[in-house]
Order: C-alpha cells, then sequence, then structure tokens
C-alpha cells in the first residue's frame, strides 16, 4: 500500500512540521518514507507545501503529482491541487480559512474548522497538528498509536513544553466530528 500525501498552506501554518511528524510516525511504524518541502521566497506568508509519502514498498520518487490525501489549509492550495487529487482520494481543507467547497464529487472531503479550534483552545500556532489528528483519522497511512514518540523526534528540547499541546490539537482532530 502506497499514500501520497500533499499537504499546503502557507508559511507559517506548520506546513513542513506537519509533513515531517507524518514521516517520523511512518518511520516508527517500520514504513518507507519520502518527505520533500518545497517552500517560496517568502517563507512566513509565502506558500509552502509538503509532500508526504508512506509505503510498504520503497519509494521510488518524492514527487507526488496526483496525491491520495490532500491538506488545503488556505483558499490558494485548495485552488491549486484540488484538481490534481487521485479519483477516490481524501480532500482535506480547514474551513476557518476556506469558505468555498470542493467542487469535485469522486473524492471524500472533510471540512474541519482547525484554525477556530486552535484559537478557541488557545494554541493557536497548531491548527495544523488538528488536521493531522483528522487526517490520522480519516486515512490510514498512519496509526493513531505512539504519538507522543513521533512527536519526540519532530518537537526541538527546547520547545519541550509543546509536547502535550501538540498531542491535544492530535486528539481535537480525531475526535472532530463533521
Amino acid at each position: 500500500m502506497t499514500t501520497q500525501i500533499l499537504i499546503a498552506g502557507f508559511g507559517g501554518q506548520g506546513v513542513l512540521f506537519s509533513g515531517k511528524f507524518l514521516a517520523y510516525k511512518a518511520m516508527m511504524e517500520e514504513r518507507e518514507v519520502s518527505w520533500l518541502p518545497s517552500y517560496g521566497p517568502e517563507m512566513r506568508g509565502g506558500t509552502a507545501n509538503c509532500s508526504v509519502i508512506v509505503s510498504d514498498a520503497p519509494v521510488g520518487s518524492p514527487i507526488v503529482t496526483k496525491p491520495d490525501v490532500l491538506i488545503a489549509m488556505n483558499l490558494p492550495s485548495l485552488d491549486k491541487y484540488e484538481n490534481a487529487v487521485a479519483p477516490g482520494g481524501i480532500i482535506i481543507v480547514d474551513s476557518t480559512l476556506i469558505a468555498r467547497k470542493v467542487e469535485r464529487t469522486d473524492v471524500a472531503v472533510y471540512y474541519i474548522p482547525a484554525t477556530q479550534m486552535a484559537s478557541d483552545e488557545g494554541i493557536t500556532t497548531l491548527a495544523n497538528m488538528i488536521i493531522l489528528g483528522k487526517l490520522i483519522r480519516v486515512c490510514d497511512a498512519v496509526s493513531n498509536d505512539n504519538l507522543e514518540a513521533a512527536l519526540k523526534k519532530v518537537v526541538s528540547a527546547r520547545r519541550a513544553d509543546m509536547l502535550d499541546l501538540n498531542k491535544k490539537a492530535i486528539e481535537l482532530g480525531f475526535n472532530y466530528a463533521d
């Protein structure tokens, strides 16, 4: 089984961090992984996306052209990548920042107000992790087990205070019923 995931938004939304977390989580589950970050020259506020491939077989190329899963964290990302998603794929939309609905009918779509949820919980920088919680719930690329071990790989020692908050954010998204 191979799952190609594209996470897209603007710089500062934690797009690359989300991808890195997924990659480490998959590696800890003894899966083959590719992680390819991409961002515009503006960094914060500029475009950012991250391609993650999780597979049972070696990954031949890190390039994702037909994602099985799209996480769209802003409208330009949904506009740009909606039609690239493979038929039967999944699109997860941050409905706080994206008012329009997905136009395709051949994909599963999940709307989650991640930015609003993060704000309501006082974890404004963790909308990305709320969306990952939803991804873990609706896609079998990685499991919901041992999240803390993977978080410890990507949360730096100087930000250790963020471990529990990241875990809380993932749980919020995992448990969100739309």
